[in-house]
């Protein structure tokens, strides 16, 4: 079971519980960092993107990977970090999980572990293989929209972590033909956001199924940004997530470990197939 510790409010001293999200290493098993209960609750004032991901290691593989730090929002207002504990041989709690152990059984992990393409905080990212923590998505030449023939085949990076999994997912909204890809501003409730001229996306790579409050937030927040939406998931999604997506036009992708989106609802094939330049305004 996750683990799941009573966090109390810098700001207003009222006291939440909350339970470390999991997300799925490469070798199938759920990861979650592990919380401290001794340890100093702390606001979030500025946010650094380098502060945002904590080291852990799979406890069954020992393989180390980058995820989200744990925080926990607030009915007052205020978003706090919660304290974990770490340290190079501290390993991550998780449940069982069939799906990850199916989805790594189905996609053999990549033998180079340092082939793998991180998000940073700074620089570039040679090969276009990475998002910086307020700039475009550095790499190649300018990605041409239309038909699916005119554009060049899309080519993923292997998802190991979960810096992994929002590299795939702005590299496909460039493909797409999206510009200017970055963090996103506001910071969704759950999962990763990310925003580019006229798009926000959401990207979840928690091992449990997007939920409908996943798609009513990123639907929500792109109606107030007059922008469209779409929303990235490692395990795919509930099923009145999947039928309020589909009523409100929302685009639906799973990401599998190989990198490579896919379309999971209607709206998300046309999008596929057609790039930005084509859709309907």
């Amino acid at each position: 079971m996750a683990e799941s510790v009573p966090v109390r409010c810098p700001a207003c001293r009222r006291e939440n519980r909350f339970t470390a999200p999991s997300y799925p290493c490469v070798c199938g098993a759920p990861v979650a960092p592990r919380l401290d209960p001794a340890g100093v609750v702390t606001p979030v004032a500025h946010r650094v993107w380098q502060d945002d991901w904590v080291t852990v290691r799979c406890a069954s593989c020992g393989r180390r990977g980058e995820w989200p730090r744990p925080e926990v929002g607030c009915s007052c207002g205020v978003v706090s970090r919660v304290p974990v504990v770490e340290g190079p041989d501290v390993a991550g709690r998780g449940g069982s999980t069939g799906r990850g152990t199916a989805a790594a059984e189905r996609t053999p992990a990549p033998a180079d572990a340092g082939a793998g393409a991180d998000v940073t905080g700074g620089g570039d990212v040679p090969a276009g293989r990475g998002v910086t923590g307020g700039g475009d998505v550095p790499g190649g030449g300018e990605v041409t929209g239309g038909a699916a023939g005119a554009r060049p085949p899309f080519r993923s990076v292997p998802v190991r972590t979960a810096l992994d999994a929002v590299t795939a997912a702005a590299l496909y909204l460039r493909w797409l033909g999206y510009r200017g890809v970055r963090r996103a501003d506001q910071r969704p409730p759950s999962g990763i956001g990310l925003a580019a001229r006229g798009v926000v996306a959401l990207v979840d790579p928690a091992v449990r199924p997007a939920t409908l409050r996943d798609v009513e937030c990123l639907w929500l927040t792109a109606m107030t940004e007059s922008a469209d939406c779409l929303c990235f998931s490692l395990a795919g999604y509930a099923v009145d997530a999947r039928a309020r997506a589909d009523a409100l036009g929302v685009p639906l992708f799973v990401l599998d470990l190989t990198g490579t989106p896919r379309p999971v609802n209607a709206p998300a094939g046309a999008l596929d197939a057609t790039g930005t330049e084509n859709r309907a305004p």
